[in-house]
């Protein structure tokens, strides 16, 4: 399970956890609602004398742990006391997550959510290119088929690029919109390299595909 989960991600059955906050349950699967470090909590134990089982008593099924999403990052980047509060800067061949915000012809702008698996505080402002979307075919890339603003995108830090942008690439089969929400507004799901669906309306909408988790 991913230590950092982004919103529609699957993090389990629910005939294996509860559902707890920052998360919700669809077709009998637990999902990412937002934006997060996963945190997991067991049942406690029962407190004092337990009745005595017999044979026509059956065992009490045990409790399922709950899955939560933490929404104070600050206090989860010290958790364990292994990670002190430090701010964290994207380093070339960083892999980060980050929302689109905007896109031309030329490029999309987005905003750097999370380094590794680092939630910043702020937020980095990243270019991916056309010519870093894919590694194949560039000049037939066209960044409307590969982006929309809302997407949220797994990327790689190529250049540090200029004072206020980040240069991010795609050109990886394990990169590209690892969520996406339709023109009706509903959470998407993908068929392919180059294609999400939304299942409310079946329209079928064109991007640049992660590997699926």
């Amino acid at each position: 399970m991913a230590s950092i989960a982004v919103p529609g991600q699957l993090l389990g059955p629910i005939t294996e956890y509860q559902p707890g906050p920052g998360t919700h349950v669809h077709n009998s699967n637990l999902y990412a609602s937002i934006l997060g470090p996963v945190r997991k909590f067991n049942a406690p134990k029962p407190v004092g004398p337990q009745k005595r089982l017999t044979k026509i008593t059956p065992a009490a099924p045990a409790a399922l742990p709950t899955l939560s999403i933490e929404r104070n990052m600050s206090a989860a980047s010290q958790d364990g006391g292994n990670r002190g509060k430090a701010e964290i800067l994207p380093e070339v061949n960083s892999t980060v997550l980050c929302r689109v915000t905007r896109i031309t012809p030329r490029q999309a702008q987005v905003a750097i959510l999370v380094v590794g698996e680092t939630v910043l505080d702020g937020e980095w402002q990243g270019l991916i290119r056309v010519q870093d979307v894919r590694a194949t075919e560039k000049d037939k890339v066209k960044i409307f088929e590969s982006f929309r603003p809302g997407d949220i995108v797994r990327a790689v830090v190529i250049s540090l690029g200029d004072q206020s942008n980040y240069y991010l690439s795609t050109a990886s089969n394990n990169l590209g919109v690892i969520m996406a929400t339709s023109e009706a507004g509903n959470a998407m799901y993908p068929v392919s390299w180059k294609e999400y669906k939304d299942p409310e309306t079946g329209a079928s909408e064109s991007r640049k595909v992660a590997k699926p988790f």
